[in-house]
Formats: structure tokens, C-alpha cells, sequence
């Protein structure tokens, strides 16, 4: 039976690598398909490309044939949406349908969205398997700090527990910005004092850490701001 799969929440918590994951854990051909993909200036060539995704996934088999930002794709259709945009949903869906007539065939679809809301009906009911993929708790967050960290020079005073708590409500995808923020402090303090004695880059170290994460609270709270202030003003 054919598996369809879909990974949903917070932006930046690893939905896209949970899929390349899946796919080399399972020895499984990933087929990375953006949007961009099936769109052709030309009538009836996108129905095509449509097709030529199966087909490449049927003759790599088995395989993944995932997409991000699903949504953005294949949202809710309404009477607005343009003929040619439509017919590529309907043909996607039927030959997303036609993998099941297959008993053997061994194609998974998957889907990456922020906004399953948006989703259109006919696609939640082609993924009845979803996986909601979370924030990291806080003690993830030390394990991918280390990860983040482990071939960096770090000072030996630092804490990463106590990064990880301070952290609450970062996604991987910050943690990381905030570790490069942090390495960057350090290669500012070199470029600073090049003239003097230290001709080497120092380890990274608490404050620096530190610093990195007030900077990203904040980018975190105007963008929190930007989006109230434009919701307002619609």
C-alpha cells in the first residue's frame, strides 16, 4: 500500500532533514520537488511535468517524493484560482492516486507545511498519517548545541545547560543562527585587536553566547511585533 506522510509545525524545528533522514535510514531515493518544478509558461506542459515526476519516482523505486512548504502548493482550491494551476493540482492528485493501484510499488509521498490549515481538504485526506514536529524541549536543545558546537573551539567554562535554558522557544534553526552570531564576536574581537599580541581567534565563551541570544530575542520579538502591526492594519 502506498504511505503518503505529513510533517507539520514551527518553522526552522527540522521537518525538511527528518525527510532526508527518513529517506537514508530507509534506502530510499529523495526526490526533492519544488513548486517551480511543474510550472511552464507553455498550456498543458505542467500536467506533463506533473506525470514525469511519477514516472522518474516509479522507475527509482523505492523512493520519497517530498515537498515543502506543501501549502504553497497544494492549498484549498476556490473558483479563483487559474485554469491552468488547477488542472496541475487535479493532475497531481490522480496520479498520486494511481500509485495505490500498484500493490508493489514503492513510492512515499511527503509533505513539509507551517500552515496545515491551509491545506486543501482532498490532500488531508490523501496524508492520514501526520507527525506534528515540535520545539525542541530543553534538553534537545543542549544535544543540538553540542552538535552545533562540536568542531568549534569553545571555552571550557561554558555551560551549555544553562545556554539551553535560556533558550526557551528556539527552534534549531535559531539555535544555530545564535551559535554563528556568538563565533562572530569572536572573529570581530580578533579583526579588532589584530595590531596587538593575539594572533589567533579566541574560543567562544559564555558572554558571547550570552550576547548572541539577547540579539535573537529581540529579531524574534519585532518579527512577533511586525506581524500584530500588520495584522492590525488589515
Amino acid at each position: 500500500m502506498q504511505v503518503s506522510v505529513l510533517l507539520y509545525g514551527p518553522p526552522g524545528c527540522g521537518k525538511t532533514l527528518i525527510a532526508k533522514a527518513t529517506a537514508k535510514e530507509a534506502g530510499f531515493r529523495f526526490i526533492n520537488l519544488q513548486p517551480s518544478t511543474l510550472t511552464d509558461k507553455w498550456y498543458g506542459e505542467s500536467q506533463k511535468l506533473a506525470a514525469a515526476v511519477f514516472s522518474l519516482a516509479i522507475k527509482l523505486q523505492p523512493s520519497i517524493i517530498f515537498i515543502d512548504e506543501i501549502d504553497s502548493f497544494l492549498r484549498s482550491r476556490s473558483s479563483s484560482d487559474h485554469e491552468a494551476t488547477a488542472m496541475m493540482k487535479a493532475q497531481f492528485m490522480s496520479l498520486w492516486d494511481g500509485l495505490d493501484t500498484d500493490h508493489y510499488c514503492q513510492v512515499i509521498i511527503m509533505g513539509a507545511t507551517n500552515r496545515p490549515q491551509d491545506l486543501d481538504s482532498a490532500i488531508l485526506r490523501r496524508m492520514p498519517t501526520r507527525f506534528h514536529i515540535n520545539q525542541p524541549s530543553m534538553k534537545q536543545r543542549e544535544k543540538i548545541l553540542e552538535l552545533i558546537l562540536q568542531d568549534e573551539s569553545v571555552d571550557l567554562s561554558v555551560n551549555l545547560g544553562d545556554v539551553a535554558k535560556e533558550t526557551d522557544g528556539f527552534s534549531g534553526s535559531d539555535l544555530r543562527e545564535t551559535c554563528r552570531d556568538a563565533a562572530l564576536l569572536c572573529v570581530r574581537d580578533f579583526v579588532h585587536n589584530e595590531s596587538e599580541s593575539e594572533d589567533y581567534i579566541r574560543p567562544i565563551q559564555q558572554s558571547d553566547l550570552q550576547k548572541a541570544i539577547e540579539k535573537m530575542k529581540r529579531s524574534k520579538s519585532a518579527g512577533v511585533q511586525g506581524v500584530l502591526l500588520h495584522a492590525a492594519l488589515d
